[in-house]
């Protein structure tokens, strides 16, 4: 089973979104949260901190654990869990697309987010707990 860790960046009422390149194979052109595979023998909160230093160039100072989610198409992609973060300090300063694997960075509020292709189905309800609007991931 794939473990992997994302980091919802949030900035007051704006959370930061991440659209995945075209070229991806999981999710190609929906837009995620910032984050990676597990490497052997890494925690969550480790592979938290290199993915957003990989993919944004920024390190989380400030971050909880927030909601696990399962893989929502388990026979296109396997097993897989998602230890999602929300991430509300950082150093680094602003945060910048580094690599191949995002084709945007965007600062949301919560009702233009909810109008995107998104990653997973669980994410509008995640989004909503990362702002303090509640609802639960299921």
């Amino acid at each position: 089973m794939r473990v992997c860790a994302g980091g919802l960046l949030v900035r007051g009422d704006r959370i930061l979104l991440a659209r995945r390149a075209d070229d991806r194979v999981f999710y190609p052109g929906v837009w995620d949260v910032p984050g990676g595979h597990c490497e052997a023998g890494e925690a969550p909160a480790q592979t938290l901190a290199r993915e957003l230093e990989e993919e944004i160039g920024v390190t989380p100072r400030a971050f909880a654990e927030l909601a696990v989610l399962d893989e929502p198409r388990t026979a296109e992609h396997g097993e897989a869990r998602y230890h999602m973060f929300t991430v509300t300090a950082w150093d680094g300063g602003e945060p910048r697309l580094r690599g191949p694997e995002h084709a945007e960075l965007r600062w949301l509020h919560l009702a233009e987010a909810l109008v995107l292709p998104l990653a997973h189905p669980d994410y509008p309800a995640l989004f909503r707990r990362a702002l303090g609007g509640g609802g639960e991931p299921s």
